[in-house]
């Protein structure tokens, strides 16, 4: 090969390089401003509260998929007769610095993205309650990579356009908490035939408890998992504070 031939050579292969490196910060950039071009108007949810939400369309479209009955259950609750005592339960439990960060808790993140990549597949949330409120309202519950993305982007929205107590009482009231079940009012009645402020300290665990397992896990029960998750939560209540000793003692025996 001449010299001529060699130089011709190393420069369509820079350039090809070159072409690869642009199309590798293009694509990106082209999906990111995609998404930011398309992302919802969150201000309306100061003032107002949806009447159906994202999540509770696909839990339709699925149970019509496979030819089962399917209704939803919600009634909107004030945040202030909501027990302090379930707020503090949900807020430790789903995303404990939830009143300090900005949507996304980026500690949390960093764990979720090490287990994922150590198990090879999406296996730790490491959504903050905004985030689990942007999927629920806009998204599927679908774990990819591009709806993690959006989630993100919508979950910072959120954080600008609303207050903290705003985004936790949408939250509370949006949630899927069983089969058809959305919010911690539906789900007290339903449950324990009861006003969610006139829930016990044992119902409060129980309901929390649910939370990441809603449509397989009946919060009366009393099976392996279902009594861990509710152990678990009442010795982070005991660790923050938020019950003393007697409490956590007379409750511990009822899930072993």
């Amino acid at each position: 090969m001449t010299i001529k031939a060699i130089l011709y050579y190393d420069a369509k292969k820079k350039r090809g390089w070159r072409r690869l490196l642009l199309i590798a910060v293009l694509i990106p950039a082209a999906l990111i401003a995609y998404i930011l071009l398309t992302l919802p108007d969150v201000s309306g949810l100061k003032t107002n509260t949806p009447l159906t939400t994202a999540f509770m369309k696909f839990r339709q479209d699925e149970a019509l998929r496979k030819k089962e009955d399917y209704s939803v259950r919600s009634e909107w609750v004030d945040f202030n007769r909501i027990p302090e005592l379930l707020k503090e339960a949900v807020r430790i439990t789903e995303d404990a610095s939830f009143y300090w960060h900005n949507g996304v808790d980026f500690e949390e993140l960093k764990e979720s993205l090490k287990r994922d990549l150590r198990e090879g597949r999406f296996a730790r949330g490491g959504s903050t309650i905004t985030q689990q409120l942007a999927k629920n309202i806009y998204l599927s519950p679908r774990k990819n990579p591009l709806r993690k993305l959006r989630e993100y982007f919508i979950a910072r929205r959120l954080e600008k356009a609303l207050s903290k107590d705003r985004i936790f009482a949408l939250y509370l009231n949006l949630i899927e908490l069983g089969p058809g079940l959305f919010g911690v009012q539906a789900a007290s009645r339903r449950y324990f035939g009861k006003d969610v402020s006139d829930l016990s300290l044992e119902e409060i665990v129980r309901l929390t408890a649910v939370i990441p397992r809603p449509v397989t896990t009946d919060p009366r029960g009393s099976g392996k998992w279902l009594n861990w998750r509710c152990r678990w939560i009442l010795g982070k209540l005991k660790l923050y504070k938020k019950i003393g000793d007697d409490d956590f003692q007379s409750l511990i025996g009822t899930f072993q």
